[in-house]
């Protein structure tokens, strides 16, 4: 009898599982499933569906709900244009599942904890696609090896496109922050708010966090950094492949009239359906200068010493780039003499352009070092100038793909399968023992990078910290090797011309 009313008095002060099976968060308790040790919870609503008079609204509390909510699938991905395959970029990579839907904030937790009070740390992911597709639920992005490894794994999904940044004078004056634009960072925000919330029902730290993201991810990634709203969320921060500092965004002024141009009236707006709105035509692309969740450029909030502080891990891939368009070399040749004046031969001949047959290479190399590799480059500078610790790498393995996908090397997103450990769900490749090895050594690095700061430890190699004097650079291909910045002169008058 006695040990009945213990039993059933500890039931009431703990009313979930140790093991995690159930959990309580915002809105409820939720389920979810298993592989092997590790826990894993996907479609968790962080905030309530952003739609009918929420569409364009900063993401508001969770919708609660009655009983036990099983999350065993991904919530839907965020509306956006038809997925079709391009490039080498395919389902694993950046087309997401169905269903899509503004119905979207949802994220995913993967944890091998045994018990709340683990304390494990935590990597929240966040995913690209240029601002205007991709989601949560591409394999690529899972996150049961990570959680293998020792930490908990976040990723979710936040809202692109005309969705996700679309500004206008009437959404500007019915917010309370008076700005608009910027719903997709916001969205990650509140992710990230709810992280801090939530994370350590599921065994995580909330004073251990790392945000991390590729391409528009880590673009995402360095605006979080930089706004002020990211203020005590993380500690440290992974990019890869994608920066800002380059970048002009639109003022909220510019932005507001683009909006104002696709409709007069944010009512009228709101009351088309989501496919009649995607057939809008829209000049915007991603995050604006809104003077609230960006008060000033990224470039100035940093040149200001106004970012939030973190440790760095950051680089790009040896065949990072995106320019797909034909062109000879008498038009690049004479783009670049444009471009660069005195400096155009020290380009031409580090891209070693002589004829038509060197352009496929040569555009993707200078699209490298233009669009991903000055931005990594100038954050590295920056913040190893601010004392601040910061390692970097180039992935330089060419994928050893099959068929068409062989010509594309070490591809823009090619890293993030090696990265995250997740060479299995890669279909178009024929990895080998040193790929598998690869993944598990980048992993390792990743992983520890996310527990101290420092990726570095037992039986990997050594990983030196960047500075603005050796340049120490971590090339990741079938040898891993320390090497001073690749192709740093280049990217130094790239830099320059830029006014970086």
């Amino acid at each position: 009898m006695i040990r009945t009313a213990i039993l059933l008095l500890l039931t009431g002060i703990f009313p979930f599982h140790a093991n995690l099976d159930l959990i309580r968060v915002d809105g409820g308790t939720i389920s979810g499933t298993h592989a092997g040790d590790i826990h894993i919870y996907k479609g968790i609503p962080f905030a309530a569906p952003p739609v009918g008079d929420l569409r364009w609204k900063a993401p508001q509390p969770v919708i609660p709900w009655s009983g036990t909510k099983q999350c065993s699938t991904f919530g839907p991905s965020a509306v956006q244009g038809a997925p079709l395959p391009f490039g080498p970029w395919s389902e694993e990579y950046l087309i997401p599942k169905e269903p899509i839907s503004e119905d979207c904030l949802y994220l995913n937790v993967w944890s091998g904890a045994k018990s709340a009070a683990e304390k494990r740390p935590v990597l929240v992911y966040i995913y690209g696609g240029a601002f205007a597709g991709g989601g949560a639920a591409c394999p690529i992005y899972d996150g049961t090896a990570m959680a293998k490894k020792g930490i908990v794994f976040v990723s979710l999904n936040y809202r692109v496109g005309i969705l996700g940044f679309m500004a206008h004078p009437d959404l500007t004056a019915e917010s309370k922050d008076h700005a608009s634009g910027n719903y997709g960072l916001l969205d990650q925000i509140a992710a990230l708010q709810w992280v801090q919330r939530n994370i350590a029902s599921f065994g995580g730290d909330p004073e251990n966090v790392t945000i991390a993201g590729q391409s528009a991810g880590s673009m995402s990634v360095h605006c979080l950094v930089a706004s002020p709203l990211g203020k005590g969320l993380f500690k440290r921060a992974i990019a890869e492949s994608g920066a800002m500092f380059d970048e002009s965004p639109a003022t909220l002024k510019q932005a507001e009239e683009r909006g104002a141009a696709v409709g007069a009236s944010i009512n009228d707006l709101r009351k088309l359906s989501t496919a009649e709105l995607l057939k809008k035509q829209w000049q915007g692309r991603g995050p604006i200068v809104d003077a609230y969740v960006l008060p000033q450029s990224v470039s100035a909030i940093f040149a200001a010493g106004k970012d939030n502080k973190v440790d760095l891990l950051t680089g790009w891939n040896e065949d990072d780039g995106v320019d797909f368009s034909k062109k000879t070399a008498a038009t690049f040749t004479r783009e670049i003499d444009n471009e660069y004046g005195a400096d155009a031969a020290k380009l031409l001949n580090y891209y070693k352009v002589k004829n038509d047959t060197d352009i496929p290479a040569a555009q993707t190399h200078y699209s490298r070092d233009i669009v991903f590799g000055v931005q990594n480059y100038t954050w590295a500078g920056v913040q190893a100038a601010k004392a601040g610790k910061v390692y970097v790498y180039n992935f330089t393995r060419k994928l050893p793909a099959s068929g068409e996908y062989i010509k594309y090397g070490a591809f823009h997103t090619g890293e993030v399968a090696y990265a995250y450990n997740n060479l299995n769900f890669v279909k178009r490749c024929n990895f080998t023992t040193a790929d598998f090895k690869l993944a598990d050594i980048m992993s390792g690095y990743w992983v520890n990078f996310v527990k101290t700061g420092d990726p570095n430890g037992k039986g990997l190699p050594e990983w030196p910290e960047y500075n603005t004097k050796e340049y120490s650079t971590q090339l990741l291909g079938e040898k891993i090797v320390t090497k001073p910045l690749p192709g740093k002169q280049v990217l130094d008058i790239i830099k320059r011309h830029a006014n970086l």
